[in-house]
């Protein structure tokens, strides 16, 4: 049974304009993400450490008058900053009770190694505990993320059958999946690779019933509005794109000729801002941000 909190963020998601921050760099992205943030890895000695100073950085971005839910959409959040605070409340409810942004989690373990031209997600043992956690504190949904990088017909039939497998155990659990499976934006098949996706993709939300709704996470397709089929079909709730690598810029004018997809940007979002800022440089920078990505989603 969805909580209140859960049901108003359906209609949020539903209904108002905006784009999705990708908060959710886990074990082996975060040290990349705190160098670009201006943070090395002599500020840390272990992991815990590690994920302390990544924390510090969200807090940073969570807790600035520029991160707003007139803009900000939902944040994605990892395991580990959930376990978090932020002034005294755990994370996922500051998000949703101080910003009204709806919080999702990253439900994955990383990945398997290529096979077939994709790479599948490594098993996730301990779903179902993990899912029951975040229901405790009013998550709205979830993300996985398969990679695809060739235009190979079995592997990506193979990513698309997990990725929805595991949608259904989370959809059963009352959340909503943020279903991803990215397409290396430097595939030298990447048009025919999303040729193949869309197709499966269709294929699996045809077979949706009444009431079991998922969200998308793709990469900014070569052909504006390749997706549309997608963000139109009545199990989708959202089509998010992810930067993947993009720079900003590159990534928004992309986006804006994506009619309805909006952003779920991650270092696109973050590009820019520094440890070393003043609260007022930062607080300017991630302005800038927030509007011109949550421009180039308002398409």
């Amino acid at each position: 049974m969805a909580s209140q909190a859960q049901l108003d963020m359906l209609q949020k998601v539903k209904h108002k304009v905006g784009f999705i921050a990708a908060l959710d760099q886990s074990g082996g992205s975060t040290p990349k993400a705190l160098l670009l943030y201006g943070v090395d890895g002599s500020a840390y000695s272990n992991d815990e450490e590690m994920f302390a100073c990544v924390h510090q950085m969200r807090t940073r971005i969570i807790t600035s008058p520029a991160f707003d839910g007139d803009r900000v959409l939902g944040a994605i959040l990892f395991e580990n900053t959930l376990d978090r605070d932020i002034e005294g409340k755990s994370s996922a409810n500051f998000l949703w009770q101080n910003k009204n942004v709806v919080p999702f989690l990253k439900v994955d373990k990383g990945l398997e190694d290529e096979a077939n031209g994709v790479q599948l997600m490594k098993p996730i043992p301990g779903l179902d505990d993990l899912l029951a956690k975040a229901n405790k504190q009013d998550v709205f949904g979830t993300k996985m993320r398969s990679v695809i990088k060739l235009a190979n017909e079995k592997g990506v039939a193979e990513v698309v059958a997990q990725q929805f497998e595991v949608g259904m155990q989370i959809v059963a659990a009352g959340l909503v999946p943020i279903i991803e499976p990215e397409v290396d934006i430097n595939s030298a098949q990447k048009a025919k690779a999303e040729g193949l996706l869309k197709a499966e993709l269709l294929k699996h939300l045809d077979k949706l019933a009444e009431g079991q709704e998922v969200m998308l996470k793709l990469t900014l397709p070569e052909i504006s509005n390749f997706y549309a089929e997608c963000i139109s079909h009545p199990r989708v709730l959202k089509v998010v794109a992810l930067s993947g690598g993009y720079l900003r810029d590159e990534a928004n004018k992309k986006l804006s000729e994506n009619k309805g997809m909006i952003a779920s940007f991650s270092r696109a979002l973050t590009q820019g801002v520094s440890f070393q800022q003043s609260d007022d440089e930062f607080d300017s920078m991630l302005n800038e941000a927030i509007q011109g990505i949550y421009d180039a989603s308002n398409t």
